[in-house]
């Protein structure tokens, strides 16, 4: 980056586009000559927007296959596994954040994470409270703690009106997946 200060952002909310969001705002970094990181937490399946992503030469993506249930359908053994994963994608995005690795830090689904147990909130703390001062730093998913919010600069709600999912429509690929 060109120096100049970098932000906390927050898309929340219960309706579809959060990480769409965050992979828009990714593709523009990447334009631009900007080093993206990309760590998914929750997410087991590959999504089409991934695949591009991993194409751009400046792009990191760290995720991998995870369980395809969700968390309330996992049982305890599934659960540690999942918790296990996800520390160790934390601590590897703590240390791109500290070693200047990246210019944009996107934490996908990192807020429900978070709301599962599935992550160290004291670890999360630290990441937020000592950002690099040039680290744009993005995180997604449904309910934010207050903390997070009061520590971000941008905090965008997408409100579900209606969804497809409520008519038993499954995620069709290239559209929501």
């Amino acid at each position: 980056m060109d120096g100049q200060t970098g932000l906390i952002h927050i898309y929340c909310g219960d309706g579809k586009g959060k990480t769409t969001a965050a992979m828009g705002l990714a593709m523009r970094a990447a334009g631009s000559g900007m080093k993206v990181a990309l760590v998914q937490f929750l997410k087991g399946q590959q999504s089409s927007e991934l695949k591009m992503l991993q194409m751009l030469p400046n792009v990191t993506v760290i995720r991998e296959q995870l369980s395809p249930k969700f968390t309330f359908q996992m049982n305890s053994e599934e659960l540690a596994s999942t918790k296990m994963v996800h520390s160790r994608y934390l601590n590897t995005a703590l240390k791109l954040a500290k070693n200047g690795e990246c210019d944009l830090l996107i934490l996908d689904e990192l807020v429900g994470a978070l709301n599962c147990g599935l992550i160290d909130e004291d670890l999360l703390h630290e990441l937020v409270e000592k950002k690099p001062a040039q680290l744009e730093l993005v995180m997604t998913g449904r309910n934010p703690a207050q903390w997070l919010v009061d520590a971000a600069d941008y905090v965008s709600e997408i409100r579900k009106i209606k969804h497809p999912y409520d008519k038993g429509v499954d995620a069709r690929k290239g559209i929501e997946r």
